[in-house]
């Protein structure tokens, strides 16, 4: 493997005091939150949500449902250039970080690296590569290699010694299901993570993940009105303690619950045949303001800083590193 690269990591924590950092991406979806005249009451709502989500899911020992409560840490990852770090290092990803405070016994866990997933190359290959490579064309496709040098980059910095020595598991990122696809509810049941759909044909993002390592299954929790996905390195299902994978489950719940209420606060649960629809109309608001069309603009605009700012200039070594790689 090559080892040009190197990564750095900063850590802010997601609370109701959160103010986005000057170089944190624009279209973070907690930056969106984190704006505006209600920020601190987004906020607050937010991580409210999330630990009254976390109680009901760990109900045992734990009767008032308050035994629980999650801590948010924001991870941004910078990609240093060269080994030296003598150039100041480019903004990668932007991961969440859970953290599990016990009331009862007062002790702090680590919960799940990962949960939220913001890339900057992920908006340049989606928002501008994508587009305009379907512009002028009567049927979708993919550009060549699409999505080669973000796995490549997201592999390369898992396997890093900066991962392994601040992360003791490997990530799990939990996002909206497809609108795209259609799934299918199966008997599986999990105790935590719920009922498993599964679904015939991997949508685009579960294609663009693939690349990155990780592999996808669906899952819908208790009390929950659709399925989750689950992108993961290893095994989902006895790498993670019950704690671990509520803490992933209130958290992205909660934020889906805001980002696609359409789907995660319909007012009627997933059947058997299920496909997901921002068409749908049935559904309540949560009382968190979210400008959903604010983030699609930014992307498209994120996207384009990209481009100009870290693909062309870097292109030659970015397309020489990708070739010996061996990742």
């Amino acid at each position: 493997m090559n080892n040009e690269f190197t990564f750095t990591i900063n850590s802010i924590s997601f609370d109701e005091n959160y103010l986005p950092a000057e170089n944190t991406r624009i279209t973070t979806n907690f930056a969106n939150l984190a704006r505006g005249e209600r920020r601190q009451e987004n906020l607050r709502n937010t991580l409210q949500m999330i630990n009254n989500r976390f109680n009901e899911l760990a109900h045992w020992d734990n009767p008032k449902s308050d035994r629980y409560s999650v801590e948010l840490e924001i991870i941004s990852v910078e990609l240093n250039l060269d080994a030296e770090k003598s150039t100041k290092g480019l903004p990668l990803i932007e991961i969440l970080k859970t953290n599990i405070v016990d009331h009862k016994t007062n002790e702090r866990t680590e919960g799940i690296v990962g949960n939220n997933f913001s890339s900057y190359v992920r908006d340049y290959d989606f928002s501008v590569l994508l587009l305009e490579h379907n512009k002028q064309k009567n049927h979708f496709s993919t550009p060549e290699n699409y999505g080669e040098l973000h796995g490549k980059l997201f592999k390369s910095f898992i396997n890093s010694n900066t991962y392994q020595e601040n992360f003791k598991k490997q990530p799990v990122i939990c996002l909206s299901v497809s609108s795209s696809r259609t799934y299918e509810r199966t008997e599986n049941q999990h105790p935590v993570l719920g009922v498993e759909y599964i679904q015939d044909e991997y949508s685009l993002t579960d294609e663009y993940f693939n690349k990155m390592g990780l592999q996808v299954r669906y899952f819908m929790p208790a009390n929950s009105v659709a399925p989750l996905a689950f992108y993961f390195a290893g095994n989902l299902l006895a790498d993670y303690t019950n704690l671990e994978l509520i803490s992933t489950i209130s958290t992205m719940s909660a934020f889906q619950k805001i980002y696609r209420p359409e789907i995660y606060n319909a007012n009627s649960v997933a059947g058997k045949i299920y496909q997901p629809s921002l068409q749908h109309q049935d559904y309540s608001l949560t009382r968190i303001v979210y400008d959903r069309e604010e983030r699609s603009r930014l992307a498209v605009e994120q996207g384009k800083f990209v481009e100009e700012h870290f693909i062309k200039p870097y292109q030659t070594i970015l397309n020489h590193w990708a070739a010996n790689c061996a990742l």
